[in-house]
């Protein structure tokens, strides 16, 4: 409920908005959906300002601001069930989007791999066990790309507990000497349960999961079997597995005689082996060989099962990611994504993914620059009427409470903890995006009223503190609270 003195306050604000305008702004420089207001006549009954016309007179007393008047900013409140800007104010201006941009790059993760999707990483032996506990083969470690490994965040494991998981394993198995080397290899595990194995490498089906063994370059048709229609692709008389270049789905051939991989792999988990390794040989585990990566291997040998690692869910780290505004997790989730998609774990490879996918649910493209996955870079641009939108539009997605959820709250979780401390508490959820001079929010707010509005706010080159720009963000977001 606002108040009755701020109500009359806010109306002298807009009478000499109103009056200052004459003689400074353009009518373009208003808010888009501002309404001039009927000159003040003494004889004239009061008139309660509805919560639009405060929005609107708010947002316009901002732009002679000293902390904003001669920055470059943008601001759209918009109704998701009408569809409808309800104020707005240089909503088509592309601005620096700074960590809003991980709200591109997380959902484009969960659109493409599921809430649900995991890594593995895989302990396996070859050889034989003697009496004695000494193994006459080798350690694999068989790993997926997983960006948590080792960080302890999202609830991942360290590398210190992993390998004591893995020394553990190894033990029950009763190995006591390894005569052989640990060998780390990338694989694409079957518990994923996809058809769309990542393009331009031909996969070798291997237990539960597809080694890589060369790339689709130049590949021949001659062998393909289509597999698209089949009620069961997997089964094991299947050998090799790509999605053909000639005709764009997934096939299997029985025999591949196609060339060596040229597409770059996941990084393998290399300072787990190394680490695993040191660990036997102090723990009295000895091992006579030494650590090798193998980014193909078109005959591999017999193995078995030792233990698995699964890193936390996907949306465990999406949400880890918004809360935090975890750089390091954003830009690995952009490469993976361009390695589940094209099989190749590269930047390039990782935005061109995202922007397709952004292209194809309708994302307003005009004005956008995709530049990484975190937004840390100043070429990232978008713009807040292709924001919210985009947010508007993804209320409609399965996974979209995950996603929801994964955004800090006003005054209560991640970057917002600190923010809203009164008016706005627990009614905001939104990412945030801090650089230098850079100051954004983007998400959703839920109005005193019960209603869900998605709204946007980029400010570059601001004047002042970060701590007055956020006063000034509080400031344009409150009056919204009341629509």
């Amino acid at each position: 409920m606002i108040k009755l003195k701020n109500i009359f306050l806010s109306g002298a604000v807009a009478i000499s908005a109103f009056a200052f305008g004459q003689g400074t702004f353009t009518k373009n420089s208003l808010p888009q959906s501002y309404e001039t207001q009927n000159t003040y006549s003494n004889s004239a009954p009061e008139k309660l300002m509805s919560a639009k016309e405060l929005v609107d007179i708010n947002l316009n007393s901002m732009l002679s601001d000293v902390v904003l008047k001669n920055a470059q900013w943008g601001f759209v409140i918009f109704d998701p069930k009408t569809k409808k800007v309800i104020s707005s104010y240089n909503e088509n201006t592309s601005l620096v989007p700074a960590s809003t941009t991980k709200l591109l790059t997380t959902e484009t993760a969960l659109n493409l791999l599921g809430e649900k999707f995991r890594w593995i990483t895989q302990l396996e032996y070859s050889g034989e066990i003697d009496a004695a506990g000494n193994l006459d083969g080798n350690l694999y470690i068989v790993g997926s790309g997983d960006p948590s490994l080792g960080t302890s965040k999202a609830g991942a494991s360290s590398y210190r507990d992993l390998i004591t998981d893995f020394l553990v394993a190894i033990g029950d198995k009763g190995i006591k000497k390894v005569n052989g080397d640990i060998i780390i290899q990338t694989a694409i595990f079957k518990a994923n349960k996809t058809q769309n194995l990542p393009a331009n490498i031909v996969w070798l089906e291997s237990g539960k999961y597809y080694l890589p063994v060369g790339s689709t370059l130049d590949i021949s048709p001659e062998n393909e079997k289509l597999i698209a229609k089949k009620s069961n692709p997997f089964s094991e008389n299947k050998n090799y597995y790509y999605i053909s270049p000639y005709i764009k789905q997934m096939v299997y051939a029985d025999q591949f005689t196609g060339l060596a991989l040229t597409t770059k792999l996941p990084d393998a988990p290399a300072y787990l082996a190394n680490n695993l390794r040191a660990s036997m040989v102090k723990s009295g585990l000895l091992i006579t060989g030494k650590v090798i990566t193998r980014t193909m291997d078109p005959t591999p040998e017999k193995r078995e099962f030792i233990t698995a690692y699964e890193s936390p869910t996907l949306s465990d780290i999406v949400y880890y990611t918004n809360q935090r505004s975890d750089n390091a997790l954003a830009e690995a989730t952009l490469k993976m994504v361009g390695f589940q998609k094209n099989g190749d774990q590269t930047l390039e490879s990782g935005r061109n993914v995202v922007v397709e996918h952004l292209k194809s649910v309708g994302f307003e493209t005009n004005g956008l620059s995709y530049i990484d996955g975190s937004g840390l870079s100043r070429n990232n641009k978008v713009t807040p009427i292709s924001q919210v939108k985009y947010l508007t539009d993804l209320m409609d997605e399965k996974y979209f409470k995950t996603y929801f959820d994964s955004l800090p709250i006003a005054g209560q979780t991640g970057t917002l903890k600190k923010t809203f401390y009164g008016e706005g508490n627990g009614q905001i959820f939104a990412k945030t995006g801090t650089l230098n001079k850079v100051k954004t929010l983007a998400g959703y707010l839920k109005t005193n009223s019960g209603k869900t509005l998605v709204f946007s706010l980029l400010i570059n080159n601001y004047a002042g503190s970060v701590d007055q720009v956020k006063s000034r963000m509080e400031q344009i977001l409150q009056p919204a609270l009341s629509l």
